[in-house]
């Protein structure tokens, strides 16, 4: 009779389906990434199937993974729903949440203690990088995306718009005097994403200004853009939930407005999970709550300067 396979072995294979590396599966378990690539291996043996492909970019789950996948995360849910302790309402188990690196940075970062207060058992993965992890390839159990998607066994809805303009430093101003759209592509050094290294078509904001700006300098990063702006290092379109909590930032052009929208999106065999709901049920709060600070009604800090020298404006 066969023997049932290691619950450890199983929880090993479900960190690499949701994380993609073995390395990077090994460091959420704490533990060697030799002892989870030995412990795969042992798995395959046992079941007689090749579970993911290797690739540049890491792990990729076959066929036969993509099926197992789906069961132990059944048996995981179980064990949560069980681990949950109705009686109590406290959650327990692990949440990854996948956002945008400005939004998860200067606005769930900022108040996620909150959150982890009311649910001290629950371990929270805040992942907020210049990219997103998949719910429908359940790389994430929920992501703040910045379209909706076209396809996948997700469930997606509209979390907020948000408004994007133009800003720089008042240092800048006052040495520069401040960008019009006659003098904004001749005179101003533009600050602006890598095109090659976009993540997403929606952040081609430079070209809702003019089609023929283009950046000269340059990051993957928006929060390296905010603090080169910040610097002086020249003009860049940045959300207002970040550029009007800096004083040192000055909206320049006021006629210059973008909207983009943040989609909140699940899968749909894990959104009823408790703890998937009440992450929801929280992020909805916390948006509706400083809505202002993302639609730009709230007002910026500092209104732009004179040129400290009109004669040198350029």
């Amino acid at each position: 009779m066969m023997q049932p396979l290691p619950w450890n072995d199983l929880q090993d294979f479900l960190a690499v389906a949701r994380a993609g590396q073995i390395a990077r599966a090994a460091a959420h378990l704490g533990v060697d990434a030799t002892t989870v690539g030995r412990r795969l291996r042992r798995l395959e043996a046992r079941l007689g199937r090749t579970l993911f492909e290797q690739t540049r970019e890491g792990q990729v789950l076959t066929e036969a993974g993509e099926t197992l996948l789906a069961q132990v995360e059944a048996m995981q849910h179980a064990a949560d729903r069980i681990d949950a302790r109705p009686d109590s309402g406290a959650l327990s188990g692990l949440l990854r949440v996948s956002v945008s690196e400005g939004f998860g940075t200067w606005l769930v970062a900022q108040h996620l203690h909150d959150f982890a207060a009311r649910h001290p058992a629950l371990t929270i993965d805040l992942v907020a990088s210049s990219g997103f992890l998949s719910p429908s390839k359940r790389e994430a159990d929920l992501a703040v995306l910045l379209a909706r998607p076209a396809q996948g066994p997700v469930v997606a809805s509209k979390l907020a718009d948000y408004a994007l303009h133009l800003y720089a430093s008042a240092h800048y101003i006052a040495r520069h005097g401040a960008p019009t759209h006659a003098t904004l592509a001749r005179d101003h050094r533009l600050v602006g994403y890598i095109p090659d290294l976009l993540y997403s078509p929606e952040l081609r904001y430079l070209r809702e200004v003019d089609a023929d700006l283009a950046p000269r300098l340059r990051s993957s990063s928006i929060n390296a853009q905010a603090r080169l702006v910040a610097s002086g290092a020249g003009v860049g379109v940045l959300p207002h939930f970040i550029a009007g909590a800096d004083p040192a930032l000055v909206r320049v052009m006021p006629d210059v407005a973008i909207t983009r929208a943040f989609w909140l999106v699940t899968h749909r065999d894990t959104r009823q999970l408790r703890r998937v709901r009440a992450f929801r049920a929280w992020l909805v709060d916390l948006v509706t709550r400083h809505r202002a600070q993302l639609s730009g009604d709230q007002p910026v800090a500092a209104s732009a300067p004179a040129a400290a020298n009109p004669a040198s404006a350029r």
